[in-house]
Protein backbone atom coordinates (compact mmCIF):
# COMPACT_ATOMS: atom_id res chain seq x y z
CA UNK A 1 0.00 0.00 0.00
CA UNK A 2 1.49 3.37 -1.02
CA UNK A 3 1.54 6.21 1.51
CA UNK A 4 -0.22 9.46 0.49
CA UNK A 5 2.98 11.49 0.97
CA UNK A 6 4.72 9.49 -1.74
CA UNK A 7 2.01 9.98 -4.39
CA UNK A 8 3.30 11.70 -7.57
CA UNK A 9 6.77 11.73 -6.07
CA UNK A 10 8.30 11.26 -9.51
CA UNK A 11 6.50 14.32 -10.92
CA UNK A 12 7.68 16.44 -8.02
CA UNK A 13 11.28 15.46 -8.63
CA UNK A 14 10.93 16.34 -12.34
CA UNK A 15 9.45 19.76 -11.51
CA UNK A 16 12.26 20.53 -9.11
CA UNK A 17 14.83 19.50 -11.69
CA UNK A 18 13.29 21.67 -14.40
CA UNK A 19 13.13 24.67 -12.08
CA UNK A 20 16.77 24.20 -11.14
CA UNK A 21 17.72 23.92 -14.80
CA UNK A 22 15.80 27.12 -15.65
CA UNK A 23 17.50 28.95 -12.79
CA UNK A 24 20.88 27.81 -14.00
CA UNK A 25 20.10 29.03 -17.54
CA UNK A 26 18.82 32.43 -16.41
CA UNK A 27 21.52 32.95 -13.81
CA UNK A 28 24.08 32.30 -16.49
CA UNK A 29 22.76 35.17 -18.70
CA UNK A 30 24.24 38.64 -18.41
CA UNK A 31 22.14 41.66 -17.40
CA UNK A 32 22.47 44.20 -20.20
CA UNK A 33 21.02 47.53 -21.32
CA UNK A 34 19.81 48.37 -24.78
CA UNK A 35 18.55 51.54 -26.51
CA UNK A 36 15.33 51.15 -28.48
CA UNK A 37 12.91 53.37 -30.36
CA UNK A 38 9.32 52.45 -29.56
CA UNK A 39 5.83 53.68 -30.62
CA UNK A 40 4.13 56.40 -28.56
CA UNK A 41 0.38 55.94 -28.30
CA UNK A 42 -2.33 58.10 -26.74
CA UNK A 43 -5.35 57.10 -24.70
CA UNK A 44 -8.37 58.69 -23.01
CA UNK A 45 -8.49 61.85 -25.16
CA UNK A 46 -11.67 63.73 -24.11
CA UNK A 47 -14.40 63.39 -26.74
CA UNK A 48 -14.84 67.16 -27.11
CA UNK A 49 -11.18 67.78 -27.99
CA UNK A 50 -9.07 67.31 -31.12
CA UNK A 51 -5.28 67.08 -31.45
CA UNK A 52 -3.81 69.79 -33.68
CA UNK A 53 -0.78 69.11 -35.88
CA UNK A 54 1.38 66.00 -35.90
CA UNK A 55 2.02 64.83 -32.31
CA UNK A 56 5.16 62.99 -31.19
CA UNK A 57 4.66 59.37 -32.26
CA UNK A 58 7.87 57.65 -31.05
CA UNK A 59 9.97 57.60 -27.89
CA UNK A 60 13.57 56.52 -27.24
CA UNK A 61 14.07 54.22 -24.26
CA UNK A 62 16.92 52.44 -22.50
CA UNK A 63 15.80 49.11 -21.10
CA UNK A 64 17.54 46.63 -18.81
CA UNK A 65 17.14 42.88 -18.57
CA UNK A 66 18.82 39.58 -19.27
CA UNK A 67 20.43 39.25 -22.67
CA UNK A 68 18.04 36.45 -23.51
CA UNK A 69 14.94 38.43 -22.51
CA UNK A 70 16.03 41.44 -24.56
CA UNK A 71 16.79 39.32 -27.59
CA UNK A 72 13.28 37.85 -27.46
CA UNK A 73 11.47 41.20 -27.54
CA UNK A 74 8.98 41.13 -30.42
CA UNK A 75 7.81 44.12 -32.42
CA UNK A 76 5.03 45.91 -30.55
CA UNK A 77 5.80 44.44 -27.13
CA UNK A 78 7.34 47.71 -25.93
CA UNK A 79 4.90 50.62 -26.27
CA UNK A 80 4.73 53.99 -24.49
CA UNK A 81 1.13 54.94 -23.70
CA UNK A 82 0.37 58.55 -22.70
CA UNK A 83 -2.86 59.21 -20.79
CA UNK A 84 -4.58 62.38 -22.08
CA UNK A 85 -7.61 62.44 -19.77
CA UNK A 86 -6.42 65.74 -18.23
CA UNK A 87 -6.12 67.50 -21.63
CA UNK A 88 -7.73 70.92 -22.15
CA UNK A 89 -7.95 73.30 -25.12
CA UNK A 90 -4.66 75.07 -25.85
CA UNK A 91 -1.00 74.06 -25.73
CA UNK A 92 -0.34 71.46 -23.00
CA UNK A 93 2.70 69.64 -21.60
CA UNK A 94 2.59 66.01 -20.43
CA UNK A 95 5.20 64.07 -18.43
CA UNK A 96 6.39 60.80 -19.96
CA UNK A 97 8.01 58.31 -17.55
CA UNK A 98 9.14 54.72 -17.52
CA UNK A 99 5.85 53.83 -15.83
CA UNK A 100 4.07 54.79 -19.07
CA UNK A 101 5.90 52.06 -21.00
CA UNK A 102 4.26 48.67 -21.42
CA UNK A 103 7.02 46.04 -21.07
CA UNK A 104 7.24 42.24 -21.03
CA UNK A 105 8.10 40.45 -17.77
CA UNK A 106 11.75 40.80 -16.78
CA UNK A 107 12.37 44.04 -18.70
CA UNK A 108 12.82 47.34 -16.84
CA UNK A 109 12.84 50.86 -18.31
CA UNK A 110 15.93 52.78 -17.22
CA UNK A 111 15.38 55.99 -19.20
CA UNK A 112 12.88 57.47 -21.64
CA UNK A 113 13.18 60.42 -24.01
CA UNK A 114 11.49 62.80 -24.39
CA UNK A 115 10.52 63.14 -20.77
CA UNK A 116 7.91 65.77 -21.69
CA UNK A 117 5.53 65.82 -24.66
CA UNK A 118 4.05 69.12 -25.85
CA UNK A 119 0.67 68.94 -27.60
CA UNK A 120 -1.96 71.41 -28.80
CA UNK A 121 -5.70 70.79 -28.57
CA UNK A 122 -8.75 72.55 -29.99
CA UNK A 123 -12.46 72.01 -29.40
CA UNK A 124 -14.04 69.54 -31.81
CA UNK A 125 -16.33 71.00 -34.49
CA UNK A 126 -18.41 69.79 -37.44
CA UNK A 127 -20.27 71.17 -40.45
CA UNK A 128 -21.77 70.16 -43.80
CA UNK A 129 -19.71 70.83 -46.96
CA UNK A 130 -20.38 70.19 -50.66
CA UNK A 131 -18.82 67.21 -52.43
CA UNK A 132 -16.75 68.44 -55.39
CA UNK A 133 -15.89 65.66 -57.88
CA UNK A 134 -12.32 65.56 -59.23
CA UNK A 135 -12.47 65.26 -63.03
CA UNK A 136 -9.49 64.35 -65.22
CA UNK A 137 -8.90 64.00 -68.95
CA UNK A 138 -10.52 65.39 -72.10
CA UNK A 139 -13.62 63.97 -73.84
CA UNK A 140 -13.57 62.73 -77.42
CA UNK A 141 -13.04 65.28 -80.20
CA UNK A 142 -16.14 67.39 -80.71
CA UNK A 143 -17.38 66.90 -77.13
CA UNK A 144 -17.09 68.91 -73.92
CA UNK A 145 -17.72 68.29 -70.21
CA UNK A 146 -21.19 69.47 -69.22
CA UNK A 147 -22.74 69.42 -65.75
CA UNK A 148 -21.05 67.40 -62.99
CA UNK A 149 -22.96 66.12 -59.96
CA UNK A 150 -22.33 63.91 -56.92
CA UNK A 151 -24.73 61.84 -54.83
CA UNK A 152 -24.61 62.62 -51.94
CA UNK A 153 -24.10 66.29 -52.76
CA UNK A 154 -22.93 67.14 -49.20
CA UNK A 155 -21.18 65.37 -46.32
CA UNK A 156 -20.48 66.16 -42.66
CA UNK A 157 -16.87 66.78 -41.65
CA UNK A 158 -15.39 66.68 -38.14
CA UNK A 159 -12.11 68.01 -36.72
CA UNK A 160 -10.40 70.86 -34.88
CA UNK A 161 -12.56 73.98 -34.95
CA UNK A 162 -10.04 76.09 -36.92
CA UNK A 163 -9.46 73.46 -39.61
CA UNK A 164 -13.18 72.77 -39.98
CA UNK A 165 -13.89 76.50 -40.34
CA UNK A 166 -11.30 76.85 -43.13
CA UNK A 167 -12.35 73.76 -45.10
CA UNK A 168 -14.98 74.56 -47.74
CA UNK A 169 -15.40 71.28 -49.63
CA UNK A 170 -14.91 67.54 -49.69
CA UNK A 171 -13.32 65.92 -52.73
CA UNK A 172 -13.56 62.59 -54.51
CA UNK A 173 -11.22 60.18 -56.17
CA UNK A 174 -10.44 61.13 -59.75
CA UNK A 175 -13.09 60.36 -62.36
CA UNK A 176 -11.61 60.06 -65.85
CA UNK A 177 -13.54 61.37 -68.86
CA UNK A 178 -10.71 60.74 -71.33
CA UNK A 179 -12.16 59.94 -74.77
CA UNK A 180 -15.76 59.95 -73.50
CA UNK A 181 -18.62 60.76 -75.91
CA UNK A 182 -21.47 59.85 -73.51
CA UNK A 183 -22.25 60.53 -69.83
CA UNK A 184 -19.82 58.98 -67.34
CA UNK A 185 -21.10 57.39 -64.10
CA UNK A 186 -18.70 56.17 -61.41
CA UNK A 187 -18.76 55.29 -57.68
CA UNK A 188 -15.75 56.87 -55.94
CA UNK A 189 -14.49 57.41 -52.40
CA UNK A 190 -15.07 60.78 -50.73
CA UNK A 191 -12.19 62.39 -48.82
CA UNK A 192 -10.97 65.72 -47.47
CA UNK A 193 -7.76 67.57 -48.46
CA UNK A 194 -6.84 68.45 -44.85
CA UNK A 195 -5.50 65.39 -42.94
CA UNK A 196 -6.54 66.91 -39.60
CA UNK A 197 -10.21 66.76 -40.68
CA UNK A 198 -12.23 63.60 -41.28
CA UNK A 199 -15.68 62.58 -42.51
CA UNK A 200 -18.25 61.92 -39.81
CA UNK A 201 -18.99 58.66 -41.65
CA UNK A 202 -16.68 57.18 -44.29
CA UNK A 203 -18.65 56.93 -47.52
CA UNK A 204 -18.60 56.91 -51.31
CA UNK A 205 -20.33 59.09 -53.89
CA UNK A 206 -21.99 58.36 -57.21
CA UNK A 207 -20.51 60.88 -59.64
CA UNK A 208 -22.24 61.73 -62.93
CA UNK A 209 -20.39 63.69 -65.62
CA UNK A 210 -22.52 64.75 -68.55
CA UNK A 211 -20.73 64.85 -71.90
CA UNK A 212 -22.23 67.10 -74.57
CA UNK A 213 -21.44 67.87 -78.18
CA UNK A 214 -19.11 70.86 -78.37
CA UNK A 215 -20.73 74.09 -79.60
CA UNK A 216 -19.63 75.43 -82.97
CA UNK A 217 -19.37 78.93 -84.42
CA UNK A 218 -20.80 80.15 -87.69
CA UNK A 219 -21.92 83.32 -89.43
CA UNK A 220 -25.44 84.31 -90.43
CA UNK A 221 -25.56 87.07 -93.04
CA UNK A 222 -28.22 89.37 -94.48
CA UNK A 223 -30.14 89.83 -91.24
CA UNK A 224 -32.46 92.83 -91.76
CA UNK A 225 -32.28 95.63 -89.20
CA UNK A 226 -35.47 97.31 -88.00
CA UNK A 227 -35.80 100.71 -86.29
CA UNK A 228 -37.73 100.73 -83.02
CA UNK A 229 -39.65 103.60 -81.44
CA UNK A 230 -39.11 105.96 -84.40
CA UNK A 231 -41.15 109.20 -84.26
CA UNK A 232 -40.43 110.00 -87.89
CA UNK A 233 -39.00 108.21 -90.89
CA UNK A 234 -35.77 106.34 -90.11
CA UNK A 235 -33.38 105.57 -92.96
CA UNK A 236 -30.81 102.87 -92.02
CA UNK A 237 -27.40 102.32 -93.62
CA UNK A 238 -26.63 99.52 -94.00
CA UNK A 239 -30.00 97.85 -93.73
CA UNK A 240 -28.57 94.40 -93.01
CA UNK A 241 -25.89 92.98 -90.71
CA UNK A 242 -23.89 89.80 -90.37
CA UNK A 243 -23.93 88.01 -87.00
CA UNK A 244 -21.29 85.56 -85.77
CA UNK A 245 -22.88 83.10 -83.35
CA UNK A 246 -22.04 80.08 -81.23
CA UNK A 247 -24.27 77.11 -80.38
CA UNK A 248 -24.99 73.40 -80.85
CA UNK A 249 -24.39 71.89 -84.26
CA UNK A 250 -28.08 71.22 -84.88
CA UNK A 251 -28.83 74.95 -84.56
CA UNK A 252 -26.74 75.76 -87.66
CA UNK A 253 -29.87 75.42 -89.79
CA UNK A 254 -31.24 78.64 -88.25
CA UNK A 255 -31.57 81.21 -91.05
CA UNK A 256 -31.59 84.99 -90.99
CA UNK A 257 -35.34 85.05 -90.30
CA UNK A 258 -34.68 83.37 -86.92
CA UNK A 259 -32.76 86.46 -85.72
CA UNK A 260 -34.13 89.83 -84.68
CA UNK A 261 -31.83 92.82 -85.30
CA UNK A 262 -32.95 96.28 -84.19
CA UNK A 263 -31.76 99.82 -83.43
CA UNK A 264 -33.59 101.88 -80.82
CA UNK A 265 -34.21 105.47 -82.02
CA UNK A 266 -36.63 106.49 -79.29
CA UNK A 267 -36.49 110.25 -78.56
CA UNK A 268 -34.29 111.07 -81.54
CA UNK A 269 -35.19 114.15 -83.59
CA UNK A 270 -34.31 114.86 -87.20
CA UNK A 271 -30.63 114.32 -87.91
CA UNK A 272 -28.01 111.63 -88.44
CA UNK A 273 -26.81 109.24 -85.73
CA UNK A 274 -24.68 106.11 -85.24
CA UNK A 275 -26.59 103.57 -83.13
CA UNK A 276 -25.56 100.12 -81.84
CA UNK A 277 -27.36 97.14 -83.32
CA UNK A 278 -29.06 94.78 -80.86
CA UNK A 279 -29.48 91.17 -82.01
CA UNK A 280 -31.75 88.58 -80.37
CA UNK A 281 -30.74 85.05 -81.49
CA UNK A 282 -32.89 81.89 -81.41
CA UNK A 283 -32.90 79.57 -78.41
CA UNK A 284 -29.57 77.92 -77.44
CA UNK A 285 -27.59 80.23 -79.75
CA UNK A 286 -25.30 82.97 -78.45
CA UNK A 287 -24.09 86.07 -80.26
CA UNK A 288 -20.30 86.36 -80.57
CA UNK A 289 -20.02 89.45 -82.78
CA UNK A 290 -22.18 91.73 -84.95
CA UNK A 291 -20.78 93.35 -88.10
CA UNK A 292 -21.16 96.22 -88.28
CA UNK A 293 -21.84 96.71 -84.59
CA UNK A 294 -23.22 100.23 -85.27
CA UNK A 295 -25.12 101.59 -88.25
CA UNK A 296 -25.94 105.10 -89.50
CA UNK A 297 -29.50 106.25 -88.89
CA UNK A 298 -31.00 109.37 -90.49
CA UNK A 299 -34.22 110.62 -88.97
CA UNK A 300 -36.46 112.69 -91.27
Amino acid sequence: MAYPGFRHLGLKFVSIALAALLWLVVSGEQIVERALRIPLEFTNLPAQLEMVGEPQNVADVRVRGSSGALSRIASGELVAVLDLRSARAGRRLFHLTGADVRTPFGIDVVQISPSNVSMTFEPSSSKMVPVVPNIDGEPADGYVVGTVSADPATVEIVGPVTAVKNLTEAITETVSVAGADAPVHEAVTIGVPDPSVRLRDAQSARVTVNIAAAPVEWAVSAIPVQARNAEGTAVLSPEQVTVYVRGPREARSSGADAFEATVDVEGLRAGQFRIPVRVVPPSRVGVVKVEPSEIRVRIR
